[in-house]
């Protein structure tokens, strides 16, 4: 395979305009893609399946007519002097929203002097000063965001305060922060990205190159992305997805091109014999570490009906844009500027170096001591990850978005200020069921602790719907327990099934709790194959996956520690709360494979080195020496642009940067400077050993060979 990658290469060196010709090409697609691409969904649940959800279709359509069809939005209009039965509060109140009663979007307008008197209690704050208003639209939520803010600048009061919250509100809201997540990310990540590649590179135009073919790949993997809208649903959480893994793994893998570039033409290589090598050694290297990440984000696929599905396919899309780009646009540019790579060299930075380099100095260190060096290294990572043992999941709610939102700042304001809004529903939805067998299950659901009452709330053929209140948080333990005990029940000859925000959060819960094993399987079956079809061996496949398994669960420990336990909450701006169950998922893809990268390009050179010094140890140590400072300034590359997402304001973003940038920095350092080349000392040999027909396959395949370019052969 290694001269197949290195006949590539001649040939793009000989075709290197038409190479460059079909990469413009694929740009002009991209940039189609993302001009005529379909629209995103804003929704963050699994639809279909789920007995929260049977019970909400059976409710809805026994309850059909009751209730207003459409979105709505929630108005709270407060006077700290007048009180809503004041006179001037009504006047102030129906002059502020009488402009949406005349807007043909909106199909009512409810007021607490509006509703029927027994009805107004839950439209007053308890201290009588607040209102509520709730407006309902003709179009669904994901019409009405489109002139949501519209109808709200027509919304103004100088005697009364104004603030909107409600499902279209708080859609709105996260769609405007998410993008304006991902804009605050590429302004903070691209300047300091480069400067992070002109003291890699100490080169002007070596750094720049890097970053060009990150754009060219974000360009390909958001049109990609937003074309695959067209045929299935996909979250505008991916855009985010694709930007962050597209710039960090495309300029990772840019860096080792234009570094083993680099090294052969100082190694006095032609130009294309230098090419040739390179795309034999980090061409093949990347491909492989392509692979191994898009193996790591298939994990999201398993979750089919989740936001999460749409994210594993936007992933692998820009990652196999990168791998593209890194076989043929990157190395056509390589070829038509040769030696000019290295133009505008700075005064300052690493530049390429001899000699062993502080990578090379510390492989020589672990050799000498690897016991001493594995057991505090592993240490380190197993107390890390200790905090992911207590971790509570529960839905990402309101609280996801930053205090500062104004749709936020309102939900937090109805349930603190207003009756019933702090309170929790469940559905129970009786079919087949007497009326005899409705009441009696009422009452017995009226007895359970911690519901306050029940009421009926509706019928429809043979289907009965009753509504359990209760004053305990939705996504509390308590909340848990009434939802056991209302499962519990059972009627005779009769179905019953209990829907609700709790119930919602549960089964989410359990649908993605129940699929993990089956997609951390996949995963790491895989894996092992393709990193078997690199090296050829059974043992550093296992030892790459468990040593990435030790990392991945310190990132974790990470996360709760950061999130859950609420620490540096109030350094980086939000409110401590569970742990959305998608967040580790989306973690474990999205770090594994990342991982996986790191380890291919370290153990290729590694192999490399071996196969020409047929020295296990001095291998080791060859090895890291010359690919350590790269996946050091890779590494450091990649956390840059995690810790730009850090700093966003959605928590499920921030979570994912922050928990990317803490695994990366970790397995950058901890696990392949000291974790990986103690343990291949200590392994010796046998890190290369595979059964006599799997060795035989392996050269059958012709995977491992590296070729001597024809410049150096003599």
């Amino acid at each position: 395979m290694s001269r197949a990658f290195a006949a590539w290469g001649r040939f793009v060196h000989r075709r290197r305009w038409l190479v460059l010709a079909g990469s413009a090409l694929l740009l002009v697609l991209s940039l189609a893609g993302l001009a005529r691409g379909g629209t995103l969904v804003s929704a963050n649940s699994v639809r279909g399946g789920l007995e929260a959800q049977r019970a909400a279709d059976l409710a809805a359509a026994a309850t059909a007519g009751r209730a207003p069809s459409g979105s709505s939005f929630l108005l709270l209009l407060g006077s700290h002097d007048l009180q809503v039965r004041d006179q001037r509060f009504q006047a102030a109140l129906e002059s502020a929203v009488a402009p949406l009663r005349t807007d043909p979007h909106v199909a009512a307008v409810d007021t607490p002097y509006s509703v029927p008197p027994a009805a107004q209690a839950a439209w007053v704050s308890r201290d009588g000063h607040e209102a509520v208003v709730r407006v309902t639209l003709h179009d669904s939520t994901a019409a009405a965001q489109a002139y949501y803010p519209a109808l709200r600048g027509e919304v103004r009061s100088d005697a009364l305060t104004v603030q909107a919250t409600g499902a279209v509100a708080l859609n709105r809201a996260f769609s405007t922060t998410l993008e304006s997540d991902l804009r605050r990310a590429e302004i903070v990540s691209l300047p300091v990205t480069l400067l992070l590649l002109l003291l890699i590179f100490a080169s002007a135009v070596a750094a720049l190159l890097p970053l060009g073919v990150g754009l060219l790949t974000i360009a390909g993997g958001l049109g990609g992305t937003l074309l695959l809208a067209h045929a299935v649903d996909v979250s505008q959480y991916a855009l985010n997805v694709v930007t962050l893994i597209g710039l960090g793994v495309s300029v990772d893998y840019s860096l080792f091109v234009v570094s083993r570039f680099r090294e052969e033409l100082a190694r006095g290589a032609s130009r294309e014999d230098a090419l040739a090598t390179t795309l034999a050694t980090a061409g093949r290297a990347i491909t492989f570490s392509g692979l191994t990440v898009a193996v790591g984000l298939s994990a999201l696929l398993f979750y089919q009906g989740t936001f999460m599905a749409s994210m594993g396919a936007a992933g692998a899309i820009v990652v196999g844009v990168a791998v593209l780009y890194g076989l043929t646009f990157l190395p056509a540019v390589l070829a038509v500027a040769g030696p000019r790579i290295d133009r505008l060299r700075l005064p300052f930075g690493a530049g390429g170096g001899d000699g062993p380099g502080f990578w090379g100095r510390v492989a020589s260190a672990v050799m000498r001591r690897p016991v001493a060096v594995l057991v505090p290294a592993l240490g380190l990572l197993l107390v890390a990850g200790t905090p992911f043992l207590g971790i509570r999941l529960a839905n990402g709610d309101v609280d996801m978005l930053p205090p500062g939102v104004e749709a936020r700042q309102g939900y937090d304001r109805l349930v603190a200020d207003f009756p019933g809004y702090d309170q929790t529903t469940f559905t129970v939805v009786v079919s087949h069921a007497t009326s005899a067998q409705v009441a009696a299950l009422s009452d017995r659901i009226g007895k359970i602790p911690g519901v306050l009452h029940v009421v009926p709330s509706g019928t429809a053929g043979d289907v009965s719907v009753l509504t359990a209140v209760s004053g305990l948080d939705a996504s509390g333990d308590g909340a848990r327990q009434v939802l056991a005990r209302l499962r519990a029940e059972h009627v005779d000859g009769a179905q019953v099934l209990v829907g609700g925000t709790t119930a919602y959060d549960v089964d989410v819960i359990d649908f993605i709790t129940g699929r993990t094993p089956y997609a951390v399987g996949f995963v790491i079956a895989v894996t092992l194959v393709v990193l078997f079809l690199l090296t050829g061996s059974v043992v550093l496949p296992v030892k790459a996956v468990l040593t990435n398994l030790v990392s991945i669960a310190a990132s974790f420990g990470a996360l709760v520690w950061i999130f859950q336990q609420g620490h540096l909450s109030g350094v980086l701006g939000f409110t401590a709360q569970s742990i959305d169950p998608s967040i580790p998922v989306i973690l474990f893809a999205t770090v594994f494979g990342l991982s996986m990268d790191y380890e291919v390009l370290l153990v290729s050179r590694i192999q490399e080195e071996r196969e020409r010094t047929g020295d296990d140890r001095l291998a080791v140590a060859a090895g890291l020496a010359r690919s350590g400072r790269l996946i050091t300034g890779a590494a450091a590359v990649m956390v840059v642009v995690f810790l730009a997402f850090g700093l966003a304001q959605v928590v499920e973003i921030k979570a994912i940067g922050l928990g990317l940038a803490i695994a990366v920095a970790l397995d950058a350092t901890v696990v392949r400077g000291l974790v990986v080349p103690s343990v291949m000392r200590l392994l010796g040999r046998a890190n290369w050993w595979a059964p006599a027909p799997l060795r035989w396959l392996h050269r059958r395949a012709g995977i491992a060979e590296f070729p001597v370019p024809a410049s150096r052969a003599a």
